[in-house]
């Protein structure tokens, strides 16, 4: 029933249906630490390109997009308004790289938890996410990712 209902939801919307969430994670934090970063694949099954214009998470005050860029020989990160998405195509954001950076975090996120994050597309809309929690200085996802939700 619940399959029913979702396949009629993304019959309806379109949109909803062209954006996906691969592997969505986020990095746990020293005690007393007020930033984290997170990272995932998005994947936009559309034949228009999209967006990725914001996110929110009841763990941290605000969640930017960020970038990082080579600027005067070292490596500067860098707060930007939308993530461009190609139609048929794949974004990664990924450590080292394009990420979520959650600031003003309101607890120490601890390797094990799940936590929800609202992400905001220009034409998709909202979609939730739930982020698994890697270790302290994880490289990648680990076993039991987490998984979109709509």
């Amino acid at each position: 029933m619940k399959r029913l209902f979702l396949v009629l939801a993304f019959a309806a919307n379109p949109a909803l249906a062209q954006v996906g969430i691969d592997q969505p994670w986020i990095r746990a934090t020293a005690p007393g630490a007020k930033v984290a970063g997170g990272f995932m694949t998005i994947t936009n099954r559309g034949s228009t390109p999209d967006r990725l214009v914001g996110a929110a998470s009841s763990v941290a005050e605000r969640v930017e997009l960020h970038i990082n860029v080579h600027e005067d020989g070292m490596m500067k990160m860098r707060q930007v308004q939308a993530i461009d998405v190609p139609a048929g195509g794949r974004f990664e954001l990924k450590p080292g790289g394009t990420h979520l950076m959650f600031v003003n975090i309101a607890r120490q996120i601890k390797q094990g938890e799940t936590i929800p994050v609202t992400l905001t597309f220009e034409k998709a809309g909202e979609v939730k996410a739930d982020y698994a929690v890697g270790g302290l200085g994880a490289t990648g996802p680990g076993a039991g990712h987490g998984a979109m939700k709509r």
